[in-house]
């Protein structure tokens, strides 16, 4: 598949099944993902993976931020929060090493270069036959995920992205004509 047409054509893959992608395969994620814009040389990312066990570790996670915001949260609620890991085999936490007061690298792109790594992983996850869907959520913004996550005061959760093999059909993309997003100064 050409550059162009990966562009054109990257589609959110929301029914995701195993095996997890390989070593190769994460590799080649993480290769794209390191090619992120980075003002400054500062590599404002960090990834954390979830497989096997450590997608029920971050299920209890989730489960455990739940129950403190709502102690008393029903228990079937609670074991949903707990699978929604469970819908990828491989998940990847994004997140963006925020080094604080560069005047000439803000936080917002310290953040956005976070969010082209992320990106990069999804559009080499697609290239290689692979399904992605990045999914954020509350959970994303939640101190008791953070706390779990070891993340600094100025990290910020980017995404989870979840990862497998294609377990559906491609979503219809929608057709979008250029020039209702475009203003020009000429």
């Amino acid at each position: 598949m050409d550059a162009l047409t990966l562009l054109h054509e990257r589609n959110s893959m929301g029914k995701l099944m195993g095996p997890p992608p390989d070593r190769q395969q994460l590799d080649t994620l993480y290769r794209a993902a390191l090619r992120a814009p980075d003002h400054k040389q500062l590599t404002p990312w960090r990834f954390i993976e979830f497989s096997g066990e450590g997608l029920e570790r971050l299920g209890n996670l989730f489960a455990e931020a739940e129950h403190r915001e709502d102690p008393d949260i029903p228990e079937k609620k609670l074991e949903a929060v707990r699978k929604k890991p469970l819908r990828a085999p491989m998940v990847i936490a994004v997140i963006a090493k925020v080094t604080p007061n560069l005047p000439k690298v803000p936080k917002q792109e310290q953040v956005l270069s976070a969010g082209c790594a992320a990106y990069g992983i999804l559009l080499a996850a697609q290239a290689q036959g692979l399904g992605a869907m990045w999914r954020t959520g509350h959970f994303a913004f939640n101190q008791t995920v953070r706390e779990g996550l070891g993340l600094d005061t100025y990290d910020e959760i980017v995404g989870f992205l979840y990862l497998g093999h294609p377990g559906g059909r491609d979503k219809p993309l929608p057709e979008r004509d250029p020039c209702d997003f475009v203003e020009r100064w000429n």
